[in-house]
């Protein structure tokens, strides 16, 4: 190490991203921040550190940037990509760019390939010379932990060019001595990710050289093919970040507010065009729920599901699990990340107070995959109906005869569905289904829940059956 040097790294589950604080002689700069910056700031507060650098290293198509939040709050200069058509002040970076943080020197490397204004970030002493081999590379979406960032977000007439660059960026960073420290910002449960990334947050080069496959693919021919495969769909909310990183998202200085419904007030933002969002258990939901609302279990995959199903920011009325305080402040700030700002409020009392006000309440009914097969056998096969993403038919089989929709394509394909005979929901777990039932269910169907695991290892069952 050059330098007296202290980097924060903190774990954003439901993206499945990194963002860093790097501190030298009580300076500090931010890397990555999603919108809730202030989070950030205040680990730096108690660490006695000043930020004064707030770094983006492409575009990100994810999540919001916290960039315009970190500025508002600190004064920090926010630097990004040159080439990445930013509408507000920034200081634009490409490739040869420095900036220095207390005894340290950051120094940017165009790494096109995930997106083309693409930016990684060399961390070096301020007074080494400039070819000295660095301490570490915030590595953004270029090089990741066992796989590397996917090059497919911007549409299929970029992709094969984008996906040339990537390897070019990989040869570059792969190039780097084996103890270099790597510090992307996509990493596991990131739709960003090209396959599966490794569950570690930072590795090394020597490590990947090793151990990621595409690394050992990408002088071939064939790394196009190991780069892509195996990857699923994106969230649709991902076509509105990138516009909206470019042009700021609206500062709002700490998390939104939201205001306590009874059930007169929930029913009257409803007939304005609010959507109800339920964010209870699958089980829970499928026993009691109001008429029409959708089920989102609030997990780290609570805003993904959201912005897959429900147009972009519609407004939003919160339906929540218990501790009803805990569980509404991280249903509004995982919407908040990804832009949905226009939450009504929560149902004050959650579905019992409904139904104590003497308004209907619908449920339907839940099941195993034991008692779907058990139906097959006896020749009562359901209507099954099969969530998963596509990539999960092709991966682990289908089973016979039952139709595949993917969950966020649910809502545009209902015509397709029968509607004489009840609609068995599986996925693989019972998450996704139990948002498609929901969805269902709003649209009349007679519809049945299997909400405990779902199809991997039964296509080969049911096909036995013959």
């Amino acid at each position: 190490m050059h330098g007296p040097m202290d980097i924060e790294v903190f774990t954003t589950r439901g993206l499945g991203d990194a963002s860093y604080l790097i501190a030298s002689e009580g300076e500090a700069a931010l890397v990555d921040p999603q919108r809730d910056a202030w989070r950030f700031l205040a680990v730096a507060a108690e660490r006695g550190w000043r930020v004064t650098r707030v770094i983006d290293t492409h575009v990100h198509n994810d999540y919001l940037s916290g960039a315009l939040e970190t500025r508002a709050a600190t004064g920090a200069e926010i630097v990004a990509p040159a080439r990445g058509s930013y509408a507000f002040a920034h200081r634009g970076a490409e490739e040869g760019t420095t900036i220095e943080v207390g005894a340290l020197r950051l120094t940017a490397m165009a790494t096109p390939g995930h997106t083309p204004e693409h930016l990684a970030w060399a961390i070096r002493g301020a007074g080494v010379p400039q070819d000295t081999t660095p301490d570490g590379v915030f590595t953004g979406g270029s090089l990741l932990v066992g796989t590397a960032g996917r090059t497919d977000l911007l549409g299929d007439e970029l992709t094969d060019e984008l996906t040339a660059l990537q390897a070019q960026s990989l040869r570059r960073l792969a190039a780097l001595p084996f103890g270099v420290r790597i510090l992307p910002t996509h990493g596991a449960g990131s739709f960003c990710s090209a396959g599966s990334a490794a569950p570690t947050r930072t590795t090394t080069v020597g490590a990947e050289l090793t151990g990621n496959p595409v690394l050992a693919a990408m002088d071939g021919a064939d790394f196009r093919e190991t780069l892509l495969r195996g990857v699923g769909r994106f969230p649709a909310y991902y076509a509105r970040m990138a516009p909206l990183n470019r042009a700021g998202p609206a500062v709002h200085g700490g998390p939104p507010a939201s205001v306590g419904l009874d059930p007169a007030g929930l029913e009257r933002a409803v007939v304005t065009g609010v959507r109800i969002v339920d964010a209870r258990p699958r089980a829970a939901f499928a026993a009691a729920h109001i008429p029409g609302s959708l089920s989102v279990e609030l997990d780290d995959s609570f805003s993904a599901y959201v912005g897959w199903v429900l147009p972009f920011d519609a407004p939003l009325a919160l339906v929540l699990p218990a501790p009803a305080a805990e569980a509404r402040a991280e249903a509004i700030i995982q919407l908040f990340r990804i832009g949905y700002e226009h939450v009504a409020g929560h149902l004050e009392g959650g579905v019992g107070a409904w139904e104590a006000s003497g308004r209907p309440i619908s449920s339907f009914p839940t099941t195993t995959m034991d008692d779907v097969f058990a139906e097959a056998v006896a020749g009562q096969m359901p209507a099954l109906l099969d969530v998963r993403q596509p990539i999960e038919w092709h991966a682990d089989g289908v089973i016979p005869g039952a139709q595949t929709i993917f969950v966020a394509d649910l809502p545009g394909r209902l015509a397709e569905l029968p509607r004489d005979r009840r609609i068995t929901v599986a996925c693989k777990a019972g998450g996704r289904a139990a948002i498609a039932a929901s969805v269902l269910d709003a649209a009349g169907f007679d519809v049945r829940l299997v909400a405990v695991g779902g199809q991997v290892g039964w296509p080969e069952r049911f096909a036995r059956l013959g």
